[in-house]
C-alpha cells in the first residue's frame, strides 16, 4: 500500500527528530504500525539511539538463529514448539511475529537481459484457456503457442487436449505458416518432451526427437524452475490472454483456430516489436526470415497409433467413444490411425472402416454396411442351420427348396415352414410327403402338409397337438368357482307367464 508523500515525512520526522516511538507515531497519525515500521526502514537513516525493553525471546534468540540458519524453511510452529521444551512461556502470536523479524530472508536474484540472433530461437509452451463442452463430454481447451525470440512473430493453434501428436501438430502448423524453421527451440521440462532428467543429463522423448531430426532443429529444455529462460512465449500467453481470448464467441474448435489465424496475421503482427519498438513484429519477421532454416521436402506425418480389438461386438474404443468394423475381425488385434478429423481402422495394409472423429463422450459411430453385413450373416446362419437339420433329418429336403428357389420360393419361409411339419409330425413321415410332393412336381410347403394330413386320415389318427399349449389352452387348468344353485328354484315357483 502506498502512502501520501507528506505523511511519510511526518513519519520520519517524528520518529528521528522528536524521537517518538513507533506506537506513538501510528497512534497520532492513525496508520498502522507497521506502516510505520516500513517507512522508517525504507528510508536507509540510521536507527534512533534508545534504550530497548528487554523481552522474554532474547534468551532464546542465539538458539533460533542457529536453527534457522541450518533449516531455513521450517516453520514458526514447529521452532514455538522446539523453544517451549527449552523454556520459553511466551505466547505463540508474539513469537511468531519476532521470528518473522529473525527468519533470514533469500537474495533477490537479477537476470540479465537476454538476446537472440535472428533465425536462433523459438519458445514453446501449452496454455489452457478452460473447457469446452462437446456432447457428453467436457474437453480441455489448449492452446499451443509458439513465438520467434528475435521477431516476437506468434503462432497459436488450439486443441482439444496436449497429447503429442497435438503437439507435434502445433510445430507441423507454425513451420507451415512460417515457411521455414527456427534452429533451436526452447520448451519447458514437458512429458511430450523430457522423458527423465537427472541435472542436466536429459532424456529426450523419443517422438520429439524423430520429429527434430526431419525438420534439422535443437530441442533445447530449460533449466528447472527458470521460467525466466522462456519469458517470450510466458508473455506472449498473456498477450493472447488479453488482446485475443478475452470475450471470445465462436463455434468450435475449426471456428477458433480460423480466427487466431487472423489475429496473428494481422494485429499481433502489426504491434511494436518489443526488441526494436522503432519497428512492427511484421518488418521484424521480415529482417528475421533469411536466417531460419529452409522447410524439408515432404512434412512429418503426425497420426496417433493405437492398437485395438473388438472382443465380441463390432466396435473398437477410441477416447470415450466406439467405432464400427466389419464383423469378420472380431476378436483380431487391429491399428487405429487417429488424425484430427478422422479415424481409420487397418488390419496390415488394409482399410477396414473410416470414421468421421468424434469428441463427445460414449457415442456409437456406426458405418451402415457393416452392421448390415452383420445382420446378414446372422439370418443366413440361422437359415444354415436350419437347413442342416432338415437335411440330417430328411435327405428329400435338399430337393424341395432348390425346385422352390426356381421358382420363385423365399427360402427362409420355406425353410421355417418344414422346420414345423418336421416338429409336428417327425423325420419319416416328412421324407415320405417330401418324396410325394416332389412325385407331383408340386416343390411347395403346402403339399408337403397335404400329404402328411391325407396319410394321417388313411391311418386315422388323431391330430398332433404341440407340445407346448398355447396361454388361453394353459389356463383351462385354473381352479374355477362354482355358481350358487338357488337362483334356479325362483324358476321352479315361477308362473307360466
Amino acid at each position: 500500500m502506498t502512502i501520501p508523500a507528506d505523511l511519510e515525512a511526518q513519519i520520519l520526522r517524528y520518529y528521528h527528530v522528536e524521537k517518538w516511538r513507533a506506537g506513538t507515531i501510528a497512534t497520532q497519525l492513525g496508520v498502522h504500525r507497521n506502516t510505520v515500521l516500513r517507512v522508517v526502514g525504507q528510508a536507509g537513516l540510521p536507527d534512533v539511539d534508545r534504550p530497548r525493553r528487554a523481552s522474554k525471546i532474547d534468551r532464546y534468540l542465539p538458539f533460533i538463529r542457529e536453527t534457522l540458519t541450518k533449516f531455513p524453511r521450517l516453520t514458526a510452529s514447529r521452532l514455538y514448539g522446539m523453544v517451549r521444551e527449552r523454556g520459553y512461556h511466551g505466547g505463540p502470536d508474539h513469537f511468531r511475529h519476532m521470528i518473522a523479524r529473525h527468519r533470514p530472508r533469500h537474495p533477490v536474484e537479477a537476470y540479465l537481459r537476454l538476446r537472440t540472433l535472428p533465425g536462433e530461437q523459438a519458445q514453446v509452451d501449452w496454455a489452457h484457456m478452460g473447457h469446452l463442452s462437446i456432447g457428453q463430454a467436457r474437453r480441455a481447451l489448449m492452446a499451443f503457442v509458439m513465438v520467434l525470440s528475435f521477431s516476437r512473430q506468434i503462432f497459436v493453434r488450439f486443441f482439444l487436449d496436449a497429447r503429442m501428436e497435438n503437439f507435434l501438430r502445433g510445430h507441423v502448423g507454425a513451420f507451415a505458416a512460417w515457411q521455414s524453421v527456427p534452429r533451436v527451440i526452447l520448451y519447458d521440462n514437458l512429458r511430450s518432451v523430457v522423458v527423465e532428467r537427472q541435472g542436466d543429463v536429459i532424456r529426450f522423448n523419443p517422438a520429439l526427437l524423430d520429429f527434430a531430426g526431419h525438420y534439422r532443429f535443437e530441442p533445447r529444455p530449460v533449466a528447472v524452475a527458470r521460467g525466466n529462460e522462456k519469458g517470450r512465449v510466458e508473455r506472449s500467453i498473456r498477450y493472447l490472454r488479453e488482446s485475443f481470448f478475452a470475450a471470445r464467441e465462436f463455434i468450435d474448435v475449426d471456428d477458433l483456430n480460423a480466427q487466431v489465424d487472423v489475429w496473428c496475421q494481422g494485429l499481433a503482427a502489426d504491434r511494436r516489436c518489443p526488441e526494436q519498438p522503432a519497428i512492427t513484429v511484421r518488418q521484424a519477421f521480415a529482417e528475421e526470415k533469411p536466417s531460419l532454416l529452409s522447410l524439408p521436402q515432404t512434412a512429418f506425418p503426425v497420426v496417433e497409433r493405437v492398437a485395438v480389438i473388438a472382443r465380441k461386438t463390432p466396435y473398437v474404443r477410441y477416447d470415450k467413444n466406439d467405432y464400427s468394423i466389419p464383423h469378420s475381425h472380431v476378436g483380431r488385434p487391429l491399428t487405429l490411425l487417429a488424425e484430427p478429423h478422422e479415424l481409420r481402422i487397418v488390419d496390415g495394409v488394409q482399410v477396414l472402416a473410416r470414421h468421421v472423429r468424434s469428441y463427445d463422450k460414449g457415442a456409437q459411430i456406426e458405418d451402415p454396411a457393416h452392421i448390415a453385413g452383420l445382420v446378414a450373416e446372422k439370418r443366413a446362419a440361422r437359415h444354415l442351420r436350419g437347413n442342416d437339420r432338415l437335411a440330417a433329418a430328411a435327405p428329400a429336403s435338399r430337393v424341395l427348396p432348390a425346385a422352390a428357389a426356381e421358382q420363385g420360393g423365399n427360402l427362409g419361409s420355406i425353410t421355417s415352414a418344414l422346420l414345423k411339419l418336421l416338429d409336428r409330425h417327425g423325420a419319416a413321415e416328412l421324407q415320405t410327403a417330401i418324396i410325394e410332393a416332389m412325385e407331383r412336381e408340386i416343390a411347395h410347403p403346402s403339399a408337403v402338409r397335404f400329404a402328411l394330413e391325407r396319410r394321417r386320415d388313411e391311418r386315422r389318427q388323431p391330430p398332433p397337438v404341440d407340445l407346448v399349449l398355447p396361454d388361453h389352452v394353459q389356463a383351462r387348468d385354473q381352479p374355477v368357482r362354482t355358481h350358487r344353485l338357488e337362483s334356479y328354484d325362483q324358476l321352479k315357483d315361477a308362473s307360466d307367464e
